[in-house]
């Protein structure tokens, strides 16, 4: 599969194919988000020792990436089971921060 270029619905499409057809299907939204806190925590772990004052361990895990993606991939899951649609939602959003937020951290000039 050619995930070059994968829009947002694509990503919903492609998580839920994988959880319906491995394993035992979707865990329960609550299990979820404690999954979602989980993996946040990972990215947090190594975003202290990579760019804070924490100094790693060793056989710490260090890919930020694999780290970021597991977090997209656990959002994308509770969006799926929650009737989320992420790229309408996203765009709600964005469109939220472009107007609420269009002057709100320009620095100001004296």
């Amino acid at each position: 599969m050619d995930t070059q270029d994968i829009s947002i619905r694509e990503a919903q499409a492609i998580v839920d194919r994988w959880i319906s057809s491995t394993g035992a299907g979707y865990f329960s939204p609550l299990t979820n988000t404690a999954i979602l806190a989980e993996e946040t925590g990972e990215v947090a772990r190594i975003m202290a020792r990579r760019y804070g004052d924490q100094v790693a361990k060793p056989g710490d895990k260090a890919d930020l990436g694999d780290e970021l993606a597991d977090v997209l991939w656990v959002t994308i899951a509770l969006a799926n089971q929650t009737g989320i649609d992420l790229t309408e939602a996203f765009a709600r959003n964005l469109h939220k921060k472009s107007t609420r937020d269009a002057s709100r951290f320009n620095k100001q000039t004296t």
